[in-house]
């Protein structure tokens, strides 16, 4: 049974290409997730991860590929995560 997930996609007025996440993303829903993250292009991404209550290591593992380009935002109890991960050292993450 998957995970309840929704995921979002939207532009800023800058043209940055925003992918906001609701719910819990886990091995269950975490190819759905890899495939938000694949069609968001190739220029800068914000991934909002503010509405994550949960990420396990495949949703994490799905991030690594778009580093380079990605911005993290995430709530005080999801930033612990990222960082524990490593993902602050390769990329921005902002908590809000």
């Amino acid at each position: 049974m998957s995970t309840a997930l929704t995921l979002t996609t939207g532009t800023r007025p800058d043209g940055t290409v925003v992918l906001a996440a609701v719910g819990e993303i886990d091995m269950s829903n975490a190819e759905n997730f890899s495939a938000a993250l694949a069609g968001t292009g190739d220029g800068a991404l914000v991934v909002d991860l503010t509405g994550v209550e949960y990420i396990d290591s495949a949703g994490l593992a799905a991030i690594f590929p778009y580093l380079e380009r990605v911005h993290l935002v995430a709530t005080p109890l999801l930033a612990p995560v990222l960082t524990i991960a490593g993902l602050d050292d390769l990329t921005t993450v902002e908590e809000r």
